[in-house]
């Protein structure tokens, strides 16, 4: 095992709850809205899967279907996509939409899970490269320099950038290119099984995380480093 390959939402990071998200908004843009109002108006939001990085829909309307498909191969499609969820539900300014949609890109609404620092150093202490493959429509590598990550990344593989979305291997590959290594070496890491689970087209193993809260998931990626070590140990024999 010569490389690991993480998802960057519900793997190595989570976005903060749709309350958290709602509330630091309202409270930036000094908009009102009656505190009974916010839970259910956060709640709606997440019914209607306009966070990203938080609850898949429960329903795509139909004008919003076609771009939410292609959402993370463009960074227009991605926003179109989200805001479009998002307009679904009534605030108090229509001006509100984008201003949820650029809060979601802030290192602010993103914190690592408790064990991520300590698996990526120990990644990083055995010589293993590391690449952050993403289907998403905007630049993540803020969120981890802000969080002290990022220097334990050695490449990073965002779909938009590519306008090529996973499940399709062709990110994979560019990861492993970037990383020098043959994919059957690489392990891909993820809490999506269609979308991470691609990678396995390539001959990477595959690891799947639970996409929890960061406070309920405390060691979900700990058990990396035990199977890195052991395909370390099989390559030897």
């Amino acid at each position: 095992m010569s490389a690991v390959l993480f998802d960057f939402s519900g793997t190595l990071f989570r976005v903060e709850s749709a309350e958290a998200w709602l509330r630091a908004v309202l409270e930036e843009a000094g908009a009102g809205l009656p505190e009974g109002e916010v839970a259910a108006t956060a709640r709606a939001l997440e019914v209607a899967g306009a966070l990203p990085g938080g609850a898949s829909p429960g329903r795509v309307p139909e004008e919003v279907a076609g771009v939410w498909r292609v959402r993370d191969e463009s960074a227009a499609a991605h926003r179109a996509a989200y805001t479009g969820l998002s307009r679904q539900v009534a605030l108090p300014d229509p001006g509100l939409h984008d201003a949820l949609y650029d809060r979601h890109m802030t290192p602010a609404a993103w914190a690592p899970y408790p064990d991520a620092l300590e698996v990526l150093s120990g990644l990083r202490e055995s010589g293993i490269g590391v690449g952050v493959v993403s289907n998403i429509g905007w630049d993540l590598r803020p969120v981890f320099r802000e969080h002290g990550l990022d220097r334990f990344v050695d490449t990073y593989v965002l779909s938009y950038e590519h306008g090529v979305q996973k499940p399709d291997p062709r990110l994979f590959a560019v990861a492993c290119e970037a990383l020098g290594v043959d994919p059957r070496a690489a392990l891909m890491v993820g809490d999506d099984r269609r979308a991470d689970g691609g990678a396995a087209a390539l001959g990477c193993a595959v690891h799947f995380v639970d996409h929890l809260p960061a406070a309920e998931r405390p060691d979900g990626l700990r058990p990396v480093l035990d199977l890195v070590g052991r395909g370390r140990e099989a390559g030897k024999r």
